[in-house]
């Protein structure tokens, strides 16, 4: 009997732990896919992408030109025109401007691999 308790208790420990992490950063199921999601978090710094959007877990990313990337992996679509695909991510933030000619975002400069980056940490994001 006391076993059994001792599983039920370390169940309801672990469902708990389950529910408490929902919303919290974590890998994203496509990270293997998109880039690395602490090299995203480095390439949102160091590209200034907080100067425009508010992004939780970027310390000062709090600008309000662009939309807030809060839940991101939650959205369906990117820019509001593309299914939210781990390539279209990555096309959007390096390259926006080959998408939607005269947007307010501007062409990152970022190489493929930054950009995936990127889009891991926004994929991250719940």
């Amino acid at each position: 009997m006391k076993r059994r308790n001792n599983r039920l208790q370390m169940q309801a420990v672990l469902l708990c732990a389950a529910l408490t992490a929902c919303g919290r950063q974590g890998p994203s199921p496509r990270a293997d896919i998109l880039g690395s999601v602490d090299q995203g978090a480095i390439e949102i710094d160091r590209s200034a992408c907080g100067s425009c959007h508010i992004i939780p877990g970027i310390p000062g990313a709090d600008g309000l030109a662009g939309p807030p990337l809060d839940r991101f992996a939650g959205r369906t679509m990117v820019a509001g025109l593309l299914p939210n695909t781990p390539d279209n991510l990555a096309l959007w933030i390096a390259r926006p401007q080959e998408i939607v000619p005269g947007n307010v975002m501007p062409d990152s400069g970022l190489s493929v691999a930054q950009a995936r980056n990127i889009a891991a940490y926004l994929d991250s994001l719940h």
